[in-house]
């Protein structure tokens, strides 16, 4: 597989480390640099709990460092299970004879972001099945992105729209470019090159270089956000890690930045797919806890995605250790926000299975008694701050500063607008906590935009 060395990983998995190593490499982690893959070999390899617990702490340091307290919120929008391919794991596989087979219109898509917006949601992640890349399936994908700017409610519309879809050419992706997506996400899967092709039967995802090209050919198409990550399970959690980074410092070699987000996705029971059921490689909890400060301390400045997949309990605890955006009442299945009263029985058109099936009221309302803010912010995105420019101002710090704000501003929007009483009550008190911590300047810029809100003014941000 390109970019990825099998033997150098593999020596690496045979690192032995001393408890010193380990305290020398968490010194530097403070320093909010980038760890090299042998320093990030060697914390994989821990055991012991106390030196554990210490990566956790180093994790929670950085997170807070660059992140502050916030966590922004997205949702999920499926708009096909039609697949192309076939894939041991997953339950839209075009061999799959349970999946109920669904392809959404530009209207029916529209609508389901109505009723995402109703609720609240600013930030949107639009997945299909992976269809063949022909031009009238990027098609589909560009009038898919633009039903969802397109969608209103109440003068409110989806702030960014991230696209989850099969890989393309670099001519197809400027045409995604062109529709005003903010990332493109596309999972290896595995990166083990030998447990890839033995899960990948049929279709054009048999070919593995094929796929980890697509993130360079949607740089080359000018898109400079980018998402990757492995599903855990397929293979050894460490090797997958490892490999990930390995793809990382390709990206930072080749173009000047990383990727924008890393998803961290654990194997979950699909329907018609009894490899999912089974898989012989399943991080357990602890392991899975280690790998998220892992690569919290390897990446300081990448965004770390953690889906529902995982039980709130996981979610609640390792939004400290590094994850710093999460989906939110998600539905995996094409159609799945219409009115849950129809009696309509859509077990057999999802994905995979859901572990977190809270609202976004009571995720919002779970951060917000953590003390940390709920953010719908995509000022970055509409600041055309991505890239290279987003990590210059990263590094420095100087980014957080306009991220607080704007994560304070989106929450005002929606305790205004869409919280009930109690959270409203608890979310302002949460506010008047933050504003005590503000410098001047930014007390005065955030006591500007919630003037605006109280008039009735939304989407301000700086």
């Amino acid at each position: 597989m390109k970019y990825i060395d099998e033997a150098k990983i593999n020596f690496l998995l045979e690192t032995v480390v001393s408890d010193g190593e380990v305290k020398e490499i968490l010194e530097k982690t403070k320093l909010l640099k980038r760890l090299t893959l042998e320093e990030s070999a060697k914390l994989l390899a821990v055991k012991d709990e106390g030196l554990i617990n210490k990566i956790y702490e180093a994790a929670a340091y950085v997170k807070n460092v660059i992140y502050g307290k916030r966590v922004v919120l997205f949702v999920p929008l499926y708009i096909s299970n039609n697949c192309a391919n076939s894939c041991l794991y997953c339950g839209f596989a075009a061999n799959n004879k349970v999946t109920a087979r669904k392809k959404l219109t530009p209207q029916q898509i529209e609508e389901q972001t109505e009723i995402l917006l109703k609720r609240g949601h600013k930030r949107v992640l639009v997945v299909a099945a992976e269809m063949a890349s022909s031009d009238a399936n990027v098609d589909y994908y560009v009038e898919a992105v633009k039903a969802v700017y397109r969608a209103e409610y109440n003068g409110n519309k989806i702030k960014r729209v991230n696209v989850n879809v099969a890989p393309l050419s670099v001519e197809q992706f400027k045409k995604l470019k062109a529709a005003g997506i903010g990332t493109y996400q596309i999972f290896q899967e595995t990166y083990h090159e030998e447990t890839y092709r033995k899960l990948h039967v049929s279709g054009a995802k048999t070919d593995p270089d094929n796929r980890i090209d697509a993130v360079d050919r949607a740089f080359r198409a000018g898109i400079d956000d980018v998402g990757i990550g492995p599903l855990l399970g397929l293979y050894d959690y460490r090797f997958e890690v490892l490999a990930m980074l390995m793809h990382v410092e390709h990206l930072e070699n080749t173009f000047g930045v990383g990727p924008h987000t890393i998803s961290v996705p654990r194997i979950e029971p699909a329907p018609g797919a009894p490899y999912a059921s089974n898989p012989q490689y399943p991080p357990s909890d602890e392991d899975f806890k280690k790998l998220v400060a892992v690569l919290r301390l390897s990446v300081p400045y990448t965004g770390i995605i953690m889906s529902t997949r995982e039980t709130a309990q996981m979610r609640d605890e390792l939004v400290n250790l590094g994850v710093s955006q999460i989906s939110a009442e998600s539905k995996v299945t094409p159609g799945g926000y219409e009115d849950d009263k129809s009696g309509h029985n859509k077990s057999n058109e999802r994905q995979f299975t859901l572990n977190d099936q809270r609202s976004l009221n009571e995720i919002a309302a779970s951060l917000i008694s953590r003390g940390l803010i709920p953010s719908f912010c995509a000022a970055c995105y509409r600041k055309n701050r991505t890239g290279e420019h987003f990590m210059d101002l990263a590094k420095p710090g100087e980014i957080k500063r306009m991220c607080d704000i704007n994560a304070l501003v989106t929450l005002k929007e929606y305790l205004e607008d869409f919280a009930t009483p109690d959270i409203k009550d608890c979310g302002y008190k949460l506010i008047e906590n933050y504003k005590k911590n503000l410098d001047e300047p930014s007390l005065k810029a955030l006591e500007k935009f919630f003037k605006n809100i109280d008039a009735g003014i939304r989407d301000e941000y700086v």
